[in-house]
């Protein structure tokens, strides 16, 4: 099965469409075919084993539907490559069935570097394949049937998935700075998936169980649609962590999640000093206090474990004041939101004095905003060249010879 699959890597999700659409007329249980009939039969099957083992939850129950699971993508895998290779051997194929044998060979080349990414993403794709196909066929009970099992079997694949990411990403051999942001990048990517294709699912299906998180998922729909610049980019990424930290705490752990942070705050403070129009610095800087914000509220106030605890007294100074101006929020909106920034603002500037990144113009723009806010006092420069006072020194060293 792992010799012969079908996979989609990276964010071509035009690719995944075309694919979905094709597939979903080859799956469609009404379409006669050896193959087809052979998929339904191990996808029923399979769906008993499920509900068999969620009814009765042993290791017998669950022996049986680990092996029935197997069977039923060894039989959609064999239907799919069989399909799409052989037009593709035969000289009917189309553009699209060329590109996806492309792809076929991408992934098997990924095979050998990293196993185990392929491994879970291949079972997540040829689900997703499969769940089009049951979608699109109309038939109620066996979507409700199917649902069950996706959703189980889409959330264990998608929190390895992140926690073998979060290996990589904690792993302190690998010092090379392009690997750690393709990490990164994988990371947001494959959350963004989830929240699309199985959190809408969820608060849909059982919208009581995620009152909780139904506003930041409202608040990311807002950036599925249209051109992203580079700080909806980020602001979406920072809803995506706050999500994550609320259903993958153990697949992305707090040093995890940190280091995520680190890299957003990092880019949005990059954002900030190199923008020059003026309307558009203001919403890269209303961006990054929202996320200093959400850094130290949601992971800093949760952190237990703190290797220096130095740095764990001064958050704990830091964290007490920021209570006390959030106690003007309901009183006095607009005192407590200028009071917070100043607070963010001087202790992002104790963080980026110790970085080795160039922040001289953040730093410039930030001490621009604290004389604004009267948070500090701007001292006149009263420095006048020496060149004026030669003549009067001359004077004054002759008089003294005299």
């Amino acid at each position: 099965m792992e010799e012969r699959s079908l996979r989609i890597t990276g964010a071509d999700t035009n690719f995944f469409s075309k694919i979905t659409n094709t597939l979903t007329r080859m799956l469609i249980p009404t379409k006669i075919g050896i193959n087809g009939m052979f998929v339904a039969m191990k996808r029923n099957a399979m769906i008993k084993a499920y509900e068999n083992y969620a009814k009765n939850n042993t290791d017998e129950q669950e022996k049986k539907f680990e092996e029935a699971y197997t069977t039923y993508l060894e039989a959609l895998d064999k239907y799919i490559m069989d399909s799409i290779y052989k037009k593709v051997k035969n000289g009917t194929a189309s553009e699209f069935e060329k590109g996806a044998m492309s792809k076929y060979y991408e992934v098997t080349s990924l095979k050998e570097k990293e196993y185990v990414e392929y491994k879970y993403r291949k079972q997540k794709y040829l689900i997703e394949l499969d769940w089009e196909g049951v979608r699109t066929s109309g038939k109620e009970k066996n979507i409700q049937k199917y649902t069950a099992f996706y959703l189980y079997k889409m959330d264990s694949l998608y929190k390895a998935i992140l926690k073998n990411y979060s290996i990589k990403l904690a792993d302190e051999t690998n010092v090379y700075d392009s690997a750690k942001e393709w990490i990164y990048t994988k990371i947001f990517y494959t959350l963004e998936e989830y929240v699309q294709n199985i959190l809408s699912i969820k608060i849909e299906k059982y919208p009581d169980e995620f009152k909780g998180i139904e506003a930041e998922y409202q608040r990311f729909q807002g950036f599925t649609v249209g051109k992203l610049d580079t700080r909806d980019i980020i602001e979406k990424n920072m809803i995506l962590l706050g999500i994550s930290r609320k259903l993958f705490t153990h697949s992305i752990p707090l040093i995890v999640a940190e280091q995520c942070y680190e890299k957003l705050l990092k880019d949005a403070r990059t954002l900030l000093q190199d923008t020059k129009i003026a309307n558009k610095r203001e919403r890269a800087y209303s961006m990054l206090i929202n996320l200093l914000e959400d850094f130290y509220s949601r992971l800093l106030a949760t952190k237990v474990y703190w290797e220096d605890l130095g740095e764990r007294e001064k958050f704990k100074k830091f964290w007490d004041k920021y209570q006390e101006i959030s106690a003007q929020k309901e009183t006095d909106f607009a005192e407590y939101v200028k009071q917070k920034e100043i607070l963010f603002i001087k202790e992002d500037l104790k963080k980026i004095r110790n970085t080795k990144v160039d922040y001289s113009k953040l730093e410039k723009y930030y001490k621009r905003k604290l004389v604004d806010y009267s948070a500090i006092r701007e001292l006149k420069n009263s420095y006048k060249s020496p060149q004026k006072y030669v003549g009067n020194i001359k004077e004054i060293v002759d008089k003294v010879r005299v």
